[in-house]
């Protein structure tokens, strides 16, 4: 991926030196340990980390944090695929008639407080429609090499492009729908509930930015394609649920199967139009 062809984005903040520290009543571990049970009991660790955030915050202090320089290659990168999802979806929403209000992404390393609570690396990357930004430990992709076997730059950029996804889905109003249908009592887990239609349309969201940054800036190089679908199929819900218990169970799916995750961003890189990425009609997902 010549990923150095990208204008580099002014909106990633580095609070890697100034992250969350252990303390409190709960240690870091405690908090991997939560992560842990509630994705074994298919509970959205978020919401759990959530319901204890506001104590730890008060209990612990934010840290410094400062926009990301250049010179470190990492960071570098990060703002250049967040660089090019500004660049893609500004021109899309300005077709639309609307304007693109970019995220901020925040780099931070073993722990991080939001809007949206207390969160652990363990959590992976995440957007927190709270306070619209991404958060991203950069150990997350050392772990998508190591444990899913999902090398290589452009599966970075997908996994970034997938929390993109997600802040355009709070500006479209999707986040804030599922929502509401939430508190209708609508199913969200589950092989059809709203949260992996949900996931679904932010990986097909990423394959739509794919299809026009590769129309405008030539970058992938053979394989690179290969490698975003793999990623997306590294981290679907039955793979992880065989690893982690030994068998799938589809009512506590949350993000979709491998299968699913790899079709839908294919389906926003061949088409290239959000329009074609309404999981919630779709009938096959």
């Amino acid at each position: 991926m010549r990923w150095k062809r990208a204008r580099r984005s002014d909106n990633v903040v580095d609070a890697r030196a100034g992250g969350m520290r252990s303390g409190g009543k709960l240690g870091l571990g405690g908090l991997a340990a939560i992560v842990i049970v509630g994705l074994l009991m298919g509970k959205d660790p978020l919401q759990i980390l959530g319901q204890i955030g506001s104590e730890l915050a008060q209990q612990q202090p934010s840290g410094d944090s400062q926009p990301a320089t250049a010179g470190d290659e990492h960071s570098e990168f990060v703002r250049a695929v967040l660089g090019d999802t500004e660049d893609t979806w500004q021109a899309l929403f300005a077709d639309a008639g609307e304007q693109y209000q970019a995220p901020k992404l925040v780099l931070f390393s073993g722990s991080v407080r939001s809007a949206c609570g207390f969160a652990s690396a363990a959590v992976g990357p995440f957007y927190c429609p709270g306070d619209r930004q991404v958060y991203l430990d950069l150990q997350f992709f050392d772990e998508l090499a190591q444990r899913f076997a999902a090398a290589g730059d452009f599966a970075q950029a997908y996994v970034i492009a997938h929390e993109v996804g997600h802040h355009v889905q709070t500006l479209l109003g999707v986040s804030a729908k599922v929502n509401a249908a939430r508190q209708r009592g609508a199913t969200m887990q589950g092989a059809n509930g709203l949260l992996v239609r949900q996931e679904l349309q932010a990986d097909c969201l990423a394959g739509v930015w794919a299809h026009h940054a590769q129309r405008r800036l030539d970058w992938l190089e053979p394989g690179d394609l290969e490698e975003a679908l793999n990623a997306a199929n590294a981290i679907g819900d039955d793979r992880l649920q065989r690893q982690t218990q030994g068998q799938v169970v589809p009512d506590a799916f949350t993000h979709g199967t491998s299968q699913q995750r790899a079709r839908w961003f294919r389906v926003g890189f061949d088409e290239g139009d959000p329009g074609s990425c309404d999981t919630f009609k779709s009938s096959r997902l």
